[in-house]
């Protein structure tokens, strides 16, 4: 990922204390499979999840907000610690706006990851903006930082790291996971 330090983003990454996640084709690959009962499941990949918890660790909350509704979304979100979990959502902005002002925080304080056409107008008010390497083209035009990982494997973790770089506390991170000698700052 490299340093962030040169990028057009650093002031933005600097001022986020919020992620909102789309769930469907960012925290997992898209895919819904289900079982001949009905039941649900999701592909979600550990590696965003323990992205996820360090964000957390330094004071950047995860909320998730998402246009469909599933149980297993709830059990990831109590399986990380995300306390505020939108299933159903037709408006993303309108929720945004609810939220930001539930949390007392300006936009700019927000970055959002989607991957869809439904996820550019909360894209365009956010501090900053991401999608997944295979979100729709579109979105990736639109968007501040385009990972090179894929939804569901990866990509979330990949915007956590480059917020906890821009926040300038990465080097705090590879000192506790003991690998500073392996950075490429």
């Amino acid at each position: 990922m490299g340093n962030v330090k040169e990028t057009p983003w650093k002031e933005k990454l600097e001022k986020i204390k919020l992620l909102l996640l789309d769930v469907d084709g960012v925290l997992t690959d898209g895919r819904i499979i289900m079982d001949d009962d009905g039941r649900e499941i999701k592909h979600f990949d550990v590696r965003d999840g323990h992205g996820i918890k360090i964000l957390q660790r330094f004071d950047i909350d995860v909320v998730f907000l998402t246009g469909r509704k599933s149980s297993v979304v709830e059990h990831r979100a109590r399986d990380l610690g995300v306390q505020e979990v939108h299933q159903q959502i037709w408006d993303k902005v309108a929720a945004f706006e609810g939220i930001i002002q539930r949390r007392g925080l300006t936009a700019d304080q927000v970055a959002f990851m989607g991957d869809d056409i439904v996820d550019i107008p909360l894209q365009r008010r956010v501090g900053f903006s991401a999608a997944p390497a295979d979100a729709e083209e579109v979105v990736r035009r639109s968007v501040d930082y385009v990972t090179g990982r894929p939804g569901g494997r990866g990509a979330v973790r990949e915007v956590c790291e480059l917020i906890l770089r821009g926040r300038g506390v990465w080097d705090e991170v590879a000192r506790r996971y003991e690998f500073t000698q392996l950075l490429d700052t």
